[in-house]
C-alpha cells in the first residue's frame, strides 16, 4: 500500500466530548445514547488517545441496541476497537504523537470500549498502527479483519496448502468472512463462500471467492460424517453450519471456528476428529498475546490490498451508530462498517 499512517497529536480536551454510553434500563435490559462526559470520567490509565476511528461488529450491534447482555458491567462505552492518536502517555512505550489501535482486551465488555472521542487505554494493549495504514484503513480491517488473519494463520500453521483442495468461509459476506476471503485467495488458496441467496456473488468474486454454497446447505441437521469436500474452514457461524462443516473437512483438515451467530451450541459428534483427524482450533481475538497480534498485523500489512479493501468497508458517522446497530443485528450489513468518532458534528451539537 502507498497510504502512510495520519498521525496528528492534540491537547488534551479541556471540556465535554461525546461518548456512546450503554446503561441499566432495568429488568435485566440495556439502553444506550450519546452523551457528553469528561476526561475525568474515563478509566485510570496510563494512555490517554484521541479516537479517530472505531467499528461496527455484530457483538456491538447487539451491545448498543440491547439485544443481550454483552455488557458485565454498567455504564459502559460499546465499542470493541478503536484507532487514534495518543494525546498523553505515562508508559515510555508509547508518545504524543504515537498512532495506535485496539483490538480486544474486554473493551465494551469489561473495559470501557472506543465509542468516545477520547479514550484511556493501558500501555500493554496498544499495538502501533502499521506504517502501511491509514487510521481509518486499520479499522477498515478491524477486529474483525484480525480475526480473519489470525483464522488463516491457524490454517497455515497447520500445513494446509493450497494444492491440498478448497477452503470453505462460512458467514462470507460479512466483516470476517470478507477478509477471510481476501487473504486466502492471496496466498493461493481456492476459496468457496457460503452465504445467503446470490445477490453478493459479485462483491465476494471480487475479493477472490470462486465458487458459492448457500447457507441452507449447511444450516441443516447433518450426518456425523459425510463426503470429504474441504481441506480447511474458517467459520464465523456455529452451532449446525459448524457440525455440517466438520463432517465434510477433508482428513487431517482444520477449521478455524471464531464466531457464533447461529448459535453457541455444536451438535456434532466425535466421528470428525478421531476417524478423520480433523482439527477444530478456536480462535480467541479477544485476549490473544501480544505476539500473536503483532505478527496478524504485520501479515495483515504484507497481504492487503488497498483497492480491495477500500470495498470491503464503509464509514459511517458516529451520530449513526444506534440506527447502524439494529441493522447490523438484523443482518442487513454488508462487509464492514467503521465508525467516524471524530465526526464533525452539526452547529447544534458542537460542544
Amino acid at each position: 500500500m502507498a497510504t502512510t499512517a495520519t498521525v496528528s497529536s492534540s491537547d488534551p480536551p479541556s471540556g465535554p466530548f461525546h461518548a456512546l454510553l450503554i446503561e441499566d434500563a432495568g429488568s435485566r435490559k440495556t439502553k444506550s445514547s450519546i452523551q457528553q462526559i469528561t476526561v475525568d470520567d474515563l478509566p485510570p490509565h496510563e494512555v490517554l488517545i484521541k479516537v479517530a476511528y472505531s467499528t461496527l461488529n455484530y457483538k456491538d450491534g447487539l451491545a448498543v441496541a440491547g439485544k443481550g447482555r454483552i455488557c458485565r458491567t454498567l455504564p459502559m462505552v460499546g465499542g470493541i476497537d478503536l484507532s487514534g492518536t495518543v494525546v498523553e502517555s505515562q508508559s515510555s512505550k508509547f508518545q504524543k504523537g504515537d498512532a495506535v489501535l485496539v483490538n480486544g482486551f474486554g473493551l465494551s465488555e469489561t473495559q470501557w470500549g472506543g465509542y468516545s472521542e477520547y479514550a484511556k487505554m493501558k500501555p500493554e494493549w496498544l499495538v502501533p498502527v502499521p506504517k502501511e495504514f491509514s487510521l481509518e484503513q486499520a479499522m477498515g480491517i478491524g477486529t474483525a479483519g484480525y480475526t480473519s488473519m489470525l483464522c488463516v494463520n491457524a490454517i497455515r500453521d497447520h500445513g494446509v496448502k493450497p494444492e491440498d483442495g478448497p477452503i470453505l468461509v462460512t458467514g462470507a459476506s460479512g466483516g470476517v468472512g470478507s477478509v477471510a476471503i481476501h487473504l486466502l485467495s492471496k496466498l493461493g488458496y481456492d476459496v468457496e463462500a457460503s452465504t445467503g441467496g446470490s445477490a453478493n456473488h459479485d462483491y465476494l468474486k471480487s475479493l477472490g471467492a470462486s465458487s458459492f454454497l448457500d447457507r441452507s446447505d449447511l444450516d441443516r441437521d447433518s450426518k456425523p460424517l459425510e463426503k470429504e469436500v474441504w481441506a480447511a474452514a474458517v467459520d464465523s457461524v456455529g452451532s449446525k453450519t459448524l457440525a455440517s462443516v466438520l463432517s465434510q473437512t477433508k482428513y487431517g483438515g482444520l477449521v478455524a471456528a471464531c464466531g457464533l451467530v447461529g448459535g453457541m451450541d455444536l451438535p456434532s459428534s466425535v466421528a470428525p476428529f478421531i476417524l478423520r483427524g480433523v482439527t477444530l482450533q478456536g480462535i480467541d481475538s479477544v485476549m490473544a498475546p501480544m505476539a500473536k497480534r503483532e505478527k496478524a498485523w504485520k501479515d495483515l500489512a504484507e497481504l492487503m490490498d488497498a483497492k480491495i479493501l477500500s470495498e470491503i468497508y464503509k464509514v459511517e458517522p458516529f451520530s449513526q451508530l444506534p440506527f447502524l446497530a439494529d441493522q447490523i443485528v438484523k443482518g442487513e450489513i454488508k462487509g464492514r462498517v467503521v465508525i467516524d468518532v471524530g465526526q464533525n458534528y452539526p452547529a447544534s451539537q458542537k460542544l
